[in-house]
């Protein structure tokens, strides 16, 4: 209650409606399984189409799982995306799994470096030798991470400016724009005072002549004074004498003329082995200790392990040995830029000017590097360990499903491909079959969708499902064939990339309490077995899904039923119509959470939730002809006893009565006479 303590007129507002429930969404969908790039340990992000799906997790070619990718196969969770995207669904998670060839992962990755193949499956390159090395790491394991790095150096305009002498008396003041302390420039001088340091007799005197002055770095002390350093410097050129400060310049007021300080920085685009561009960044500091408003952003900070801004970069740059930006040079000049960037003393000379100056020409156009990590691979074919995962919350990550249990919007789980090469790891599709299942109870509000392993027979089929009993789960048989635009072959394919998009495409299209069945697969030619009536007979009653092919009416999932046998919970559209009840209702009444538990409260709660169900009846999803039929809503002292109160416990009881799939449609006719009376 608002205080009153002054006389007067007070206006307040207030709300006479009850608090409104809106419905969850019953479509988003979780994917595990292994696939041929993208993160493992990192929380996932939502896609919403295919190319969202390879840029983060790779392209559709075949995986080849062992030392020696002897075992390869269809890349399973880039098809069920495939599938799903293509049958309507719109937002998909992934969790992705991988085995590495020894160890668990994640591995550290600054520890191996051996040959190829590394155990870790990160690709790598190391570029320079000793001391100066570039090290190169694939972010994420897997063949895809053989990636291409392009390295381009250029120079920039120039950043050294003049002004008139605000103190008056004539002469310039130097200006500096967008520079920054460590940044290596290259320098095109006119004064000779720059190269005759005193008593000194190297460099020759000839070398007062020059005008070119190479890969200087630029450092800027705590009172803003700025000096310049060599960096490729000659060889047997002491570094002191060629160092000098800004007010060696030659300034000129006329634009273009005077001495010039021109930055040079690196540009880096990463491309996959298809070409795809997996990212470009321009402008990179070349000096590792490089800061920006005292804040680290070179090189190595930019794409470090464990940099805040680096998670989601296709490669990790570690240094070895590069102390500065001539070194990082040196280390890129062994790859194929074909300039050598040792600089002699001739070409400090007269002589070597011209080649100096054609030298920045080249740094003006852009000197191009371009290197390749190899040694990635896709590991072991993944198993119960990795499926099943694990959280480390001191490190902030997750694997396997443990990523999943901290996304409240998945309604959908599948593990497509998990059943492959059944017939060789049993125990394994056994328990990921089991953890997928258990995963789903733990949520409650999700359903899973359970692959069979590939070429299974009937009774193979019906062996399998006497081992479930859910009501969370459900079972579709057989797989299903497509064209594979990769091998460009009939491709047999699991059921549940389908059956996922299928339920999306029904909850848009209809809604969730339409059984999701009697739909056309799209994107099918055939299934891996053609099932008929009397074969279907065997198997609905027993609680697996079949897809069907029927003349005139093409390819059809024909069947909804979940595996549990509980005649209450036998409906796949019924057992995801109370999770979208049970979980609307959960978040739609968070707000009475500690409010006082009286009877202002408790109706309240039941208009609530009252005007959310007769939304619901009057969109046709509960059976009856009015609202008191459909459903009933209970909060009071009829559901709640003093223990309950005394112990904070507010006990609303809900009963709803919902629509059941016309399964079985029957006509019973028999004669009729033009004289009897209907």
């Amino acid at each position: 209650m608002p205080e009153y303590l002054a006389p007067g007129v007070f206006v307040e507002e207030v709300s006479f409606r009850s608090k409104s429930i809106e419905g969850v969404s019953t479509t988003t969908t979780g994917f595990i399984g292994p696939c041929r790039y993208g993160p493992v340990t990192e929380a996932p992000d939502i896609l919403t189409g295919l190319t969202a799906f390879e840029r983060s997790y790779g392209d559709g070619q075949q995986m080849a799982f062992g030392a020696t990718a002897q075992t390869t196969g269809a890349n399973y969770l880039w098809q069920a995306a495939r599938s799903f995207f293509e049958e309507g669904g719109k937002r998909l998670y992934v969790s992705r799994v991988f085995r590495p060839l020894s160890g668990a992962y994640p591995s550290d990755l600054t520890a191996v470096f051996g040959a190829a193949p590394y155990a870790d499956g990160h690709g790598r390159l190391v570029v320079g030798t000793a001391p100066d090395q570039l090290r190169i790491i694939a972010r994420y394991p897997g063949a895809a991470g053989n990636l291409q790095v392009r390295f381009n150096i250029r120079l920039g305009p120039n950043v050294l400016g003049a002004l008139p002498n605000p103190g008056g008396g004539g002469g310039l003041v130097p200006t500096l724009a967008n520079l920054a302390d460590g940044d290596v420039v290259w320098i095109t001088t006119t004064k000779a005072k720059l190269l005759n340091p005193a008593g000194g007799a190297n460099p020759p005197a000839a070398v007062r002549l020059i005008a070119e002055l190479p890969l200087y770095v630029a450092r800027r002390s705590a009172a803003g004074a700025w000096t310049f350093t060599v960096g490729v410097r000659p060889e047997g050129v002491d570094a002191a004498v060629t160092a000098f400060t800004l007010a060696d310049f030659a300034l000129n007021l006329a634009p273009g003329t005077g001495d010039a300080i021109r930055p040079a920085t690196l540009g880096l685009e990463v491309l996959a082995g298809d070409g795809r561009s997996l990212g470009a960044w321009s402008g990179l500091p070349l000096e590792p200790a490089h800061k920006t408003a005292g804040v680290p952003d070179g090189l190595f900070d930019l794409f470090s392990l464990a940099g805040p801004s680096s998670a989601g970069l296709p490669i990790v740059l570690l240094n070895a040995g590069i102390d500065n930006g001539s070194d990082l040079l040196k280390a890129l000049d062994a790859l194929d830029t074909g300039i050598d960037l040792k600089i002699s003393q001739i070409e400090w000379d007269d002589a070597g000017r011209d080649e100096l100056a054609a030298l920045r020409k080249k740094f003006e156009r852009g000197l191009r590097a371009t290197g390749y990590l190899t040694g990635g691979n896709d590991g072991l074919l993944p198993g119960r360990t990795e499926y099943e995962g694990r959280a480390d919350p001191t490190q902030d990550y997750a694997t396997g499903f443990k990523q999943f249990e901290s996304i409240d919007d998945i309604s959908i789980v599948a593990a497509p491909g998990s059943t492959w090469k059944a017939s060789e790891r049993v125990d394994d599709v056994a328990a990921i079959i089991n953890l997928l299942i258990a995963h789903a109870e733990l949520m409650r509000y999700r359903i899973a969708i359970i692959d069979p392993p590939e070429g299974q027979k009937i009774a193979d089929v019906r062996k399998l499902k006497a081992k479930l009993d859910s009501k969370y789960a459900a079972l579709y048989y057989p797989w299903v064939t497509v064209f594979d635009g990769i091998t460009r072959q009939p491709l047999n394919l699991p059921p549940s990339g389908f059956v996922a998009g299928i339920y999306a495409r029904n909850d848009t299209e209809r809604a969730v309490y339409k059984a999701p069945a009697n739909e056309v697969v799209r994107g099918a030619i055939g299934f891996e077995t053609l099932v008929n009536t009397a074969q279907q007979e065997v198997l609905n009653p027993e609680g697996i899904n079949c897809f069907r092919f029927f003349e005139g009416r093409g390819l059809r999932l024909w069947g909804a039923r979940t595996i549990s046998s509980d005649p209450e919970w036998k409906y796949v559209n019924l057992r995801r119509y109370f999770a979208y009840l049970e979980r609307s209702i959960d978040k739609g009444t968070q707000w009475a959470v500690f409010e006082p538990n009286g009877e202002a409260l408790w109706a309240n709660v039941r208009a609530t939730i009252r005007d959310f169900l007769v939304n619901e009846w009057a969109s046709g999803a509960l059976l009856g002809d009015k609202p008191e039929k459909a459903f009933f809503v209970r909060c009071d002292r009829s559901t709640m006893t003093q223990n309950d109160l005394d112990n904070g416990r507010l006990v609303c009881l809900v009963g709803v009565a919902p629509l059941r799939p016309a399964e079985f449609v029957i006509f019973r006719i028999g004669q009729w006479t033009a004289d009897q009376k209907s």
